[in-house]
C-alpha cells in the first residue's frame, strides 16, 4: 500500500503533516441527475463506457496526492479539474482544494486508468469542515488555465458546491466512510467538479480557487504540467 505525506495548513491553527494512505476520487457527482445522464450519453457517443452507477468512487494510489506545484505527465492530452477535497487526519475532518488531473486520451479506454495515472495536486491550506458545514452550497469553485507564462489566465471552470451532490451524502457513500459523517483516518477524497467553460482541453498551467463568501476567505493553488518525452 502506498502512502504520501501532505503538509496541511489550517486557517487558524498550526501546520501539520498528515499521512495519506487511502485516496479516492468521487466521479459523476453532479447534483442534477438529468445533466449527469446527458453527459453519460455524450461520452457514450465518443466510445467511452458509461459508469456502472452514479456517483462512482475511483480508487487511486495515495502516492498520487501531492502538494507540488509541478507535476509530470505522459502525452499532451491531460487536463485539470478543480474539486473540493476532504481529508481526515483522525482528529479532524478538513475541507480543502485539489485538481483531479486526468489523461483525456486514456479516458476513452478506461476512466479509472485515466485518473489513476495522473498526480492529484492538493492545496496546503485547509478549513475545518465544521466551520463550513452549515453553508457548503455557498462555497465557490473556480479554475483558470494558460498555455504559456506570458499569457493571460483564462477562466476555465466556475460554479458552486450546490452544483455537486451534498458532501455529507458523498461521505456516507464513500468506501472510506467511517460513520458519524467522517472518513477513515488517513483518507483523502476528491468530491467532483463543475463544467468546463468552452469544453475540456489541456493547458500547461492550471490555477484554482475555493472561495467562502460567507466567511470571506479563499484557498488557492496553482501548478504546472510538464510532459515527459516518450524516449529519453
Amino acid at each position: 500500500m502506498s502512502t504520501t505525506l501532505l503538509r496541511l495548513e489550517p486557517h487558524d491553527g498550526a501546520a501539520r503533516d498528515v499521512t495519506i494512505d487511502r485516496a479516492i476520487v468521487a466521479g459523476w457527482t453532479g447534483r442534477d441527475q438529468a445533466t449527469v445522464d446527458h453527459h453519460v450519453a455524450e461520452l457514450a457517443e465518443l466510445g467511452i463506457a458509461p459508469p456502472s452507477e452514479t456517483p462512482l468512487y475511483y480508487r487511486v494510489a495515495a502516492a498520487m496526492a501531492t502538494g507540488a506545484t509541478v507535476i509530470e505527465v505522459v502525452g499532451d492530452g491531460t487536463s485539470g479539474e478543480v474539486e473540493p477535497v476532504l481529508i481526515d487526519d483522525g482528529d479532524h475532518l478538513w475541507l480543502g482544494l485539489g485538481s483531479d488531473h486526468t489523461d483525456r486520451e486514456l479516458e476513452a479506454h478506461s476512466i479509472a486508468l485515466s485518473k489513476q495515472i495522473c498526480h492529484k495536486p492538493i492545496a496546503r491550506a485547509v478549513w475545518s469542515y465544521d466551520e463550513v458545514r452549515d453553508h457548503l452550497d455557498a462555497l465557490e469553485l473556480r479554475a483558470w488555465i494558460r498555455s504559456a507564462p506570458e499569457e493571460d489566465w483564462v477562466l476555465y471552470q466556475e460554479g458552486t458546491l450546490a452544483d455537486i451532490r451534498p458532501l455529507p451524502e458523498l461521505i456516507t457513500g464513500s468506501p472510506a466512510a467511517k460513520g458519524a459523517g467522517r472518513l477513515e483516518p488517513g483518507a483523502a477524497m476528491m468530491c467532483g467538479t463543475v463544467p468546463a467553460l468552452g469544453g475540456v482541453r489541456p493547458a500547461r498551467f492550471f490555477r484554482m480557487e475555493l472561495r467562502d463568501p460567507v466567511l470571506g476567505r479563499s484557498i488557492e493553488h496553482a501548478y504546472e504540467t510538464l510532459t515527459l518525452p516518450i524516449i529519453a
